[in-house]
């Protein structure tokens, strides 16, 4: 989930230090015969990512040599004697800072991948003097002066379209940044955003922490109901901490398992409440606080640039424009997915009775009830998926969906370029011949590495001089068992494994001249992804690679067709959860003054808008890395449900037309909407792909939910 909008995608091209002295800058300056993190990326496939090179204590050089090299680029172009054009300051622009680029990639690969105390101390010194340096480029009188002169202009002065989106998009960007703010002011904005990057670098370390401890179980009765896979995991993982027994980590992909099979009901309540309490414990790793103060931050930065609230400022350069807007479309989901729940809880409830459970369904019990209901009404039991879902086959049924779709082709190349974990894989990407990139996979859990999943691009595509081609990688925490064993995963793990997958593909199709309009909107970033996970259950992808680990036969119709009857089911959960979480960041963000006890309002708004007991949300605020490791997804969790609208209404097209392989469909949806960046208002784009806005229908029908 990692396209970056275009904010952090100008942050990161148009920043500059005041930092070094002239003795530093010097020293800088003769680093990069030195340093191998400065040197240009070399190699074959356009030049590869120098991860043997990587090591924290090459970084401090690093960052100064590059920001000393940026600044000079910038001080070129603002102070540039000829009249501003685009050729002699936006061009420049697109090239400013590459050397800065590069070392920003992978120290954000490593801080997220293998963060290590090193990482973390580099990251809580580093991360207020680069958000410093990058407020010096916005902020910049002379060089904002060529951007506002030639914007005044960019109707009469020849520039093409791309040129004049590129301009007004960059003018735009640059004054909600701060450009025109007044020096005192602009001293101020910097401070907020100075302290809101300490912010961001604790709230991440305090929660990581948390996400080390685990749970140790000596007896293994209690581990009744686990798969075997699942109880090897926990044994690697306990033999990785030096402890006898079985170690729960206090992970998702951990967490998940037990509170889906385990039969021990106090295990599931002990690991759903440490689950839960991330980052909320009242201990040296509670983030509460934190929050708070990034909270009043972001509201106090955006009265300075003339905002009401932060969600204001933050949704400016979104498809939903406003914060109401977004709030109108969960406002239509949640009152259905609230009620979903009720009738989910009363089947469970009513299963628990028969068994004599004599219990009230809590939310450690939701997951391990659902399931006994889907086997209940559709003889499904998960468990009985796993043996299809072997990892490697599901990793080539998704490479063979998007050749068959969008004509990519892999060659995998892993052991011949460098990478910074041995498990990782590596593939060689054409299409019609032509030379893509490269596409990395680092699949597995470990620690030191953040939670979830997500896609990073490592260089993304660009048309203007230097051309680029792309090196994109997919990262998950799935569960490695041990040596020699087939790694099983859910059919949720396999459908994120494709959701990720289609953030890579956005990032291999993508032509666009100009990197500055590469980047898209936030509440756009999660539709290619979430489209793609529609052909993980098509009946080809099936048949050629869900097959049994054990006997290589293909996943039986018989269970295929209880998958599909089943497809709508526990959307109640699902959608509720995620919502909940959606809805409490909006309205966290539309506070005016920013003032809050995070505890208290999370308590109060679930009751305001009537949370169901039976569930929390997906991220609680003490542990939303989503909105409190960087500006990021702040106001801007909404967005995979403003995504799925159109990737519910997309799929719909393919299916209009016969086949979820039509080529036609496949040809205009990767030309029109998945090749061209933000070149074009990506409303305007959706529009030329279907023929009108995306139907909301299209998503309430996809869970099941009524349409009127």
């Amino acid at each position: 989930m990692r396209h970056l909008s275009l904010a952090v995608v100008l942050s990161a091209l148009m920043s500059t230090s005041a930092l070094a002295s002239g003795a530093a800058a010097l020293q800088a300056a003769q680093a990069p015969a030195t340093n191998p993190l400065l040197s240009p990326w070399t190699g074959p496939y356009g030049g590869v990512t120098p991860w043997d090179k990587v090591k924290p204590e090459l970084f401090p050089a690093a960052f100064e040599a590059a920001l000393a090299e940026r600044r000079a680029d910038y001080d070129r172009i603002a102070n540039d004697p000829a009249k501003p054009t685009f050729a002699n300051t936006f061009v420049p622009m697109q090239n400013a800072g590459q050397t800065l680029n590069r070392v920003m990639t992978l120290f954000g690969v490593m801080t997220g991948n293998m963060n290590t105390p090193a990482y973390q101390a580099l990251d809580r010194e580093w991360s207020p003097r680069l958000a410093k340096a990058s407020d010096e480029i916005t902020f910049n009188p002379k060089l904002f002066a060529r951007i506002e002169a030639i914007y005044k202009a960019r109707d009469t002065s020849g520039l093409d379209a791309q040129q004049k989106r590129l301009v007004t998009r960059t003018y735009d960007s640059f004054v909600r940044q701060g450009a025109k703010l007044t020096p005192a002011q602009k001293a101020e904005l910097s401070a907020f955003n100075q302290n809101l990057a300490i912010n961001f670098s604790e709230f991440s370390q305090r929660l990581l922490a948390d996400e080390g401890t685990a749970i140790i179980v000596t007896d293994e009765a209690r581990l009744a109901g686990l798969p075997d896979s699942v109880k090897a995991v926990a044994k690697a993982a306990a033999a990785e901490r030096g402890q006898q027994g079985w170690a729960i980590v206090n992970t998702r992909s951990a967490v998940d398992p037990v509170l889906t099979f385990g039969t021990d009901r106090a295990l599931r309540e002990q690991v759903w409440r440490a689950f839960t309490k991330r980052g909320d414990n009242g201990d040296v790793n509670d983030t509460k606080a934190t929050i708070a103060r990034i909270v009043k931050l972001r509201a106090n930065r955006a009265h300075l640039l003339g905002f009401k609230t932060h969600a204001d400022w933050r949704m400016q350069d979104t498809m939903a424009k406003t914060p109401a807007a977004a709030m109108d479309l969960m406002m239509r989901v949640w009152p259905a997915a609230k009620a979903r729940v009720a009738e989910e809880v009363r089947d469970m409830q009513a299963i628990a009775n028969k068994e004599g459970a004599k219990i009230t369904i809590e939310p450690w019990d939701y997951r391990f009830y659902q399931e006994k209901v889907r086997k209940s009404r559709y003889d499904l039991d998960q468990a009985e998926l796993k043996p299809y879902f072997e990892l490697n086959n599901i990793i080539q049924g998704s490479l063979y969906a998007a050749n068959r779709l969008y004509g990519l082709e892999f060659k995998e190349i892993t052991g011949t370029v460098p990478v910074f974990e041995p498990n990782m894989r590596v593939w060689h990407v054409t299409r019609n011949g032509k030379e893509v990139g490269l596409f990395y996979r680092d699949d597995f859990a470990r620690t030191g590495k953040r939670s979830g999943a997500w896609a990073n691009t490592y260089r993304g595509q660009r048309n203007l001089p230097p051309v680029q081609n792309v090196l994109s990688s997919n990262n998950n925490n799935f569960a490695k068992g041990a040596p020699g064993e087939p790694v099983l995963i859910s059919l949720d793990d396999a459908e994120t494994l494709f959701h990720e997958f289609g953030h890579a593909i956005h990032a291999m199709l993508q032509n666009v001249t100009y990197p500055g309009l590469a980047g898209t909107p936030r509440d756009f970033v999660e539709y290619p992804s979430q489209v793609n996970e529609h052909w993980l259950l098509t009946r080809d992808v099936l048949d050629k690679y869900a097959r049994h680990y054990k006997t290589g036969q293909p996943m039986p119709q018989a269970l295929l067709d209880k998958i599909k009857a089943s497809e709508t089911f526990n959307q109640g959960f699902a959608t509720t959860e995620y919502l909940s979480s959606a809805i409490v960041d909006m309205k966290l963000h539309t506070i005016p003054d920013g003032v809050v006890d995070p505890a208290a309002f999370e308590a109060t708004t679930l009751r305001e808008i009537g949370m169901p007991k039976e569930l929390v949300m997906r991220h609680r605020l003490p542990q939303f890395n989503h909105l409190f490791s960087s500006d990021s997804y702040s106001a801007g969790y909404y967005s995979y449900l403003w995504s799925e609208t159109m990737d519910a209404d997309t799929f719909a097209a393919f299916e209009e037309a016969g086949s979820p392989w039509d080529k036609a469909t496949a040809d205009r949806f990767a030309k029109i909407l998945l090749s061209t960046g933000n070149e074009t208002d990506r409303a305007e784009a959706y529009r030329a792909f279907r023929g009108r806005d995306p139907d909301v229908n299209a998503l309430l029908k996809q869970r099941g939910f009524p349409t009127k």
